[in-house]
């Protein structure tokens, strides 16, 4: 079983984008890592009219990742009519899992061969010669989210089953772990941003630390930068979006409808309370539960002047456990209609 790439653009003429100045120690890296792609067979020499430039990232260990921009030929592809799945829908899924583990791919998106028939269109031009390479468009214990995977199991005995199966099967389709990456058989993992334990789902320690160790804002774009970022998290708590919302007056559309001066800023006392009372809920235990369809569940409500909120609750054995919130803020033309 060997998968397999096609790039189907149709009747559209070739594009080809120049390559992108490079400074001189980066021509060296770019020489280096071509040698190194030829070498595995990951790419070869070719002539091609379609062409995209390579682009070269920093990983956080301070080595170079070889990327390729190929947004033109992105633009002008079929598509395959495969969505990603949601985030809740990939959770409900770990409900009654207590072992994960989580594989990495060693250069995932190389390992997919293209198509031989269409396999100069994408081309990469790196100052020296053109070569095809890898592009976009890209199983019952196992979910994936682009290319992070995790197999997902009741016990331990079942988990060997099942990373054996999928190793079994990676290995028939020819692909390859970065094994220094990979974390095998652990009770908790990061997932799509979230730890994952026992049934349960909180946030990811390092990305809270971040947003918990921000400064005031002294600018209405830092107060904005800061309220989105932070309500990625109001999930895991029903009053997030009430308390947030005198921050989102900061942002640039309503900045620009109310003609604030920011080159004077100074933050409101409203805004300077809901960030602090942010930080400060940041800082909790905040977690929720995964839901579990053999127990009862509940809905916990509740209002006020600013806003209407909902919990979901699950009844179990000790005590209540909250599996979602929500909350829909009220504006003050409803509260006035309703005088």
């Amino acid at each position: 079983m060997n998968a397999e790439n096609a790039i189907d653009t149709g009747t559209h003429r070739s594009v080809h984008t120049p390559t992108y100045r490079k400074f001189s120690k980066d021509q060296e890296t770019l020489r280096k890592e071509t040698d190194k792609l030829i070498g595995s067979g990951i790419i070869e020499h070719s002539t091609s009219p379609w062409s995209s430039p390579v682009v070269l990232v920093k990983r956080k260990d301070g080595t170079t990742r070889f990327c390729v921009d190929y947004r033109r030929l992105n633009q002008i592809t079929t598509k395959d009519a495969f969505p990603l799945p949601r985030i809740d829908d990939i959770y409900d899924q770990l409900t009654t899992a207590t072992y994960f583990t989580k594989f990495d791919f060693k250069a995932s998106y190389f390992q997919v061969p293209i198509r031989q028939i269409r396999s100069t269109k994408n081309s990469i031009f790196n100052q020296r010669w053109a070569f095809p390479i890898q592009s976009s468009n890209r199983w019952k214990h196992v979910l994936a989210y682009i290319d992070d995977s995790i197999i997902y199991s009741k016990n331990f005995y079942e988990h060997i089953q099942h990373i054996e199966e999928v190793c079994s099967l990676l290995q028939e389709a020819n692909f390859k772990l970065n094994v220094d990456k990979c974390e095998i058989a652990r009770t908790e993992i990061l997932f799509i941003g979230d730890v994952i334990k026992s049934g349960t789902i909180k946030p990811d320690p390092d990305n809270i630390r971040g947003q918990t160790e921000t400064n005031e804002p002294t600018t209405a774009e830092g107060a904005f930068r800061f309220v989105t970022a932070a309500e990625y998290y109001r999930k895991f708590n029903q009053k997030f979006s009430i308390i947030a919302a005198p921050l989102h007056k900061y942002s640039p559309s309503a900045v620009n409808q109310q003609k604030m001066n920011t080159s004077q800023f100074v933050l409101s006392d409203d805004a300077r309370t809901a960030f602090h009372e942010l930080k400060k809920i940041l800082t909790t235990d905040l977690i929720l539960g995964l839901p579990d369809d053999t127990l009862q569940f509940k809905i916990q409500s509740d209002a006020s002047v600013d806003g209407i909120g909902a919990v979901l609750l699950q009844i179990t054995p000790n005590g209540d456990r909250p599996l979602a919130t929500t909350v829909k803020l009220v504006e003050q033309d409803d509260l006035s209609g309703r005088k």
